[in-house]
Parts: C-alpha cells; structure tokens; sequence
C-alpha cells in the first residue's frame, strides 16, 4: 500500500483508488487485496503514463473539483477532489475525505470548491511572488450547476444557511474576482 501511495506523486489518476484503499490499511480483507492487484495490473498496463508538463509558455491556472457525496459508507461523509493544472500540465491534486456530512449532493460539491479554493489561493500567493501574476481569475470547473449557481448568487437562501462560512469563502472569491466558477459535464 505503501508504494501505490507512493505513485501518487506522478499519477494522479490513481489518487481516488488509492485513497479509499487506505481506509483498510490496518486490518485489510480480500476484497481489498484483489482491488490492489488490480490497481497493480492496470500500473503494469500504461508504463508511459504519467504528468506531462508542457512547454507552454501560458502559465494560467486552472482547477477542476468534484465531490462524492455520502460516499463513506460508515459516516455517509463525502469525499472532494480537485487538480490545478498551471498551463495545462497538473501540478497539485488531492483527494480528501470531507470533515462534515453533507446534506445533498450541492453541499458536497460547494464543499469541494471551498478545498479547492484555498488551494487556488495560494499557488497564486506562490506564482505572484515568482513574478508571474495571474491577471484574470482563475477558472474553477465544477460539475454541479447548484454548487455553481450558490457560489455566483450573492443572496443567502434558507437552503443554504447551514453551510459554514468557510464554504461561502467561494462567494466571496467569486464577487472579488479572484475565481470563475464554470460548469464541466461529468463525463469529462
């Protein structure tokens, strides 16, 4: 288990396998030993895979978040993910279980923007003090069009007044231009 997390250094693809597999490290059941093999087999399968980091000289950010909701069959907490690409090549992901259960699939996904939000922030902070300012806001792909549309209304609903507001920290990123929220279909 150790070396698969290891992998996740250069393969991000494996980062949501590999974080449920973690769960059972401590007392792991053949179900588990079968998923690591096959996790094995598919590393054996694409030895060319891997980051690309491309010679573009465009050097904007771009983060892609997603959520799981009530994905922990234990707690019913959800997971969120997120990838910053810098010129397209990935240089950040991560894959984390959430602190609190979420009441719907929008929650999760706000949820998962605020991680990814923070994340923004500072490779901006990292990048400014490069000497390689961002100019215009960074696009934040989410694949939940409510998480979207809470995030972009400036309007607080009694929907939505449970959220922290360490979540409505999106809003706030939103209104000051710091981040665009943009819609990407599951799929992709």
């Amino acid at each position: 288990m150790g070396r698969l997390i290891y992998l996740l250094n250069t393969r991000p693809e494996l980062c949501y396998s590999v974080h449920l597999l973690s769960q059972f490290m401590t007392q792991p059941k053949v179900a588990h030993w079968e998923v690591a093999l096959r996790l094995v087999r598919y590393l054996k399968g694409s030895p060319g895979q891997g980051i690309f980091l491309s010679s573009d000289p465009d050097l904007t950010l771009t983060v892609y978040c997603d959520a799981d909701y009530n994905s922990c069959p234990l707690t019913r907490r959800s997971l969120s993910a997120f990838v910053v690409l810098l010129g397209g090549s990935p240089v950040a992901w991560k894959t984390k279980k959430q602190d609190t259960v979420s009441h719907s699939s929008a929650e999760a996904e706000y949820r998962s923007m605020a991680v990814a939000l923070r994340e923004i922030k500072w490779f901006r902070r990292v990048l400014a003090g490069l000497g390689v300012d961002q100019t215009q806001p960074t696009r934040l792909f989410c694949d939940n069009k409510a998480a979207i549309h809470i995030a972009s209304n400036p309007v607080f609903h009694e929907r939505t007044k449970h959220v922290e507001s360490d979540c409505h920290a999106v809003r706030d990123a939103v209104e000051e231009g710091v981040i665009v929220t943009d819609h990407v279909r599951s799929e992709e």
